[in-house]
């Protein structure tokens, strides 16, 4: 196990390499710069903005600058922040970010899980297709088209809930983490539904259920920790994306996390806050997904032995 997690880490090396070497050049190669505006900057002052921020030196240079600064974890100081590193930046917004994360996979749990479990206990059955039917649509819908439509019905219509900002109400909360979350709560349906589907009709449940064992302990004992797996080995991904997706949400509900940032850095074309925040997201995606893997892997014994664990 230590060395299949010792091989995913190195292979990682050289993907996070790629991520940052298409970004720098794309961003630098972008129409526009960090000191356009609707007022001309004079020359000698762009002069000056330009070698305080190195960019007076070849590209290539800027390019290694970067890479030796990112080993030290330094990600350098924000073109549009005066006085704040993007260091800064990231530390305010991503504790915001992640727990718009984590509550949107736990809404994608219970929501998803459910549905999928009770499909797959009567399928082909009126509450199998409904489950599934409602699913697809959370799948076809996408988050920008749901989240004015819940703060229309709840915010606006029935005044139930705040339809914008982040503050400590748990109201405040429940819009947002419902918009990231159906999506995701769409496919875990689907996925525990088939997991659950393929684990009811192997020999070892009927075996439980032949010794007249109660239904809800051979689902629960005997069938979920198998029928998860595609659960398990889809959290890591869904949870990356919740986090690097996030920033539809913030912009939709005025959310002051990670993504927010994220947006206007590309909007103000700044160069050190936008690679930033790739080089964090994809070094997240990356560490979720192994430990996805590592997760399904400790489940399923059969991956388990191959792997060498015990």
């Amino acid at each position: 196990m230590l060395r299949f997690i010792l091989s995913r880490l190195l292979q990682a090396i050289p993907v996070l390499l790629v991520v940052i070497t298409v970004t720098f050049f794309l961003v630098r190669f972008a129409p526009g710069g960090p000191f356009d505006g609707e007022r001309k900057v004079d020359p000698s002052v762009l002069k000056a903005l330009e070698a305080q921020y190195n960019l007076d030196q070849p590209l290539m240079s800027q390019y290694f600058s970067f890479l030796g600064d990112l080993v030290q974890g330094d990600l350098g100081p924000s073109f549009k922040y005066p006085g704040r590193s993007v260091n800064e930046l990231i530390g305010a917004g991503f504790p915001i970010t992640a727990e718009l994360g984590i509550y949107a996979i736990l809404v994608a749990l219970l929501i998803g899980a459910i549905a999928g479990v009770f499909s797959a206990l009567k399928p082909n059955s009126a509450r199998d297709y409904i489950s599934m039917s409602t699913a697809m649509i959370g799948i076809c819908m996408p988050a920008f088209l749901l989240g004015p439509l819940l703060i229309l019905i709840f915010g606006i219509w029935l005044e139930w809930l705040p339809v914008s900002g982040w503050g400590d109400l748990p109201g405040d909360k429940i819009l947002p983490s419902v918009t990231l979350g159906a999506v995701y709560a769409a496919y875990v349906a689907r996925l525990s539904r088939g997991g659950m589907l393929e684990v009811l009709s192997q020999d070892y449940i009927r075996t439980a259920r032949a010794k007249g064992l109660p239904e809800h302990v051979v689902i629960l004992k005997h069938g979920l920790r198998a029928g998860m797996l595609p659960v398990v080995a889809y959290l890591g991904p869904a949870f990356a994306g919740i986090l690097s997706g996030s920033f539809v949400i913030e912009s939709v509900f005025q959310i002051q996390g990670l993504g927010r940032f994220y947006v206007l850095a590309a909007f103000n074309r700044d160069y050190t806050l936008i690679m930033g925040c790739t080089v964090f997201l994809a070094t997240l995606i990356i560490l979720f997904n192994l430990l996805s893997d590592v997760l399904s892997a400790y489940l399923n014994p059969r991956l388990r032995s191959q792997l060498g664990g015990k």
